[in-house]
């Protein structure tokens, strides 16, 4: 099974099995360590059902705009289903590996509990540096630590269990090597937050 497959299958009880209180409590500080503000355009990237959306949404504000995008036509029906309300929210299937928005779109482009999951990484990284203005944000988030998202995967579907994040020296490399700087990266029990800026070529 591919991973777009599982994706697609696992969507109608996605949020059964992980919309959790504890992850709501848990995103609802993880979005503020975003450096998120009103008014700017935002790029969801692997939203799923959307389980960021909602706080997304409120940091924009009606001034600004978050565009979900997903590869699994599945999981952006459910989101679209879930979100068709928010008049600042727009759910679109997409690949990051593959889709390319118009130069400097966004100013922050979010990949939550997606990364490990890019087969290409360096091409989404490069395609994700073009989206972003000068100086945008790249945020790279998961509610666990790379250990034990290494674990959850491993015991997971054959479609993700080699799916994982870099180790930290080489995640550092690849963000150089894409255009970006600023790096900084959080690595510890319950949390994984990599916060990198684009680079401004004089």
């Amino acid at each position: 099974m591919s991973r777009k497959e599982f994706f697609n299958k696992a969507a109608d009880t996605w949020d059964d099995r992980f919309c959790t209180p504890t992850l709501s409590i848990f995103l609802e500080k993880l979005v503020l360590e975003f450096g998120l503000e009103a008014g700017q355009r935002i790029l969801d990237v692997g939203t799923g059902t959307g389980v960021l959306i909602p706080y997304l949404s409120r940091e924009v504000g009606p001034s600004g705009s978050v565009t979900a995008l997903d590869f699994s036509e599945n999981m952006v029906q459910v989101c679209k289903t879930k979100y068709s309300h928010l008049t600042n929210v727009t759910v679109q299937v997409g690949n990051i590996e593959e889709v390319v928005f118009p130069t400097e779109t966004f100013d922050s482009v979010v990949c939550f509990g997606v990364f490990p999951h890019l087969e290409n990484k360096e091409k989404a990284l490069k395609n994700i540096n073009h989206m972003l203005k000068p100086a945008g944000a790249l945020i790279i988030a998961h509610a666990l630590s790379s250990e034990e998202l290494k674990i959850h995967h491993k015991n997971a579907s054959a479609s993700v269990c080699q799916d994982m994040l870099p180790e930290m020296s080489k995640m550092k490399q690849l963000l150089k090597k894409t255009g970006f700087t600023g790096i900084s990266i959080k690595d510890e029990p319950g949390c994984y937050l990599c916060i990198a800026r684009k680079l401004i070529v004089k």
